[in-house]
């Protein structure tokens, strides 16, 4: 995994994120994947931007999420491009739900747990503050036990 400035090609958002960090930065993060090495050494390269750090990625997909997720550091965006989804929250025990069309957006708010339905074939556009981001297995309706990926301090 590397950050890569300024590339000439173009990049595919679905495969290789873009790191938006502090001065104004964006950055190609080469070689990402959802592997616990990759998300630690992604976490050390821009633990410099802290909270303010930002991962832009398209996602494909279709079915139920997986996992439940919050993003401690910041708000996230989440961005229906075609098809549909479905955003759950879970706003004090009692499950959010808010229904997304293509152009369509919601923004999960700072340390709010959530999980993404795809409903049919869809894409989504995230913008999320990843910064001691956890996810928990979807076992059940509502988050239960961490297992998610560390914070840079954790991963030290």
């Amino acid at each position: 995994m590397r950050l890569v400035n300024h590339e000439r090609h173009a990049m595919d958002l679905r495969t290789i994120p873009v790191h938006l960090g502090r001065g104004s930065r964006a950055k190609f993060v080469e070689g990402f994947t959802w592997d616990p090495e990759v998300l630690q050494a992604y976490s050390a390269a821009v633990a410099a931007d802290g909270a303010e750090g930002r991962m832009v990625m398209i996602f494909d997909g279709e079915g139920l999420g997986d996992h439940w997720e919050s993003h401690p550091a910041g708000d996230e965006l989440i961005v229906c491009l075609s098809g549909s989804v479905t955003v759950t929250r879970d706003v004090d025990g009692v499950p959010d739900h808010v229904l997304l069309g293509p152009g369509e957006a919601t923004i999960n708010p700072a340390g709010v747990w959530h999980v993404v339905d795809m409903e049919g074939p869809t894409s989504i556009l995230a913008i999320t503050a990843t910064l001691g981001t956890d996810h928990r297995p979807r076992t059940d309706t509502r988050p239960t036990e961490r297992v998610g990926t560390p914070s840079p301090e954790e991963a030290s």
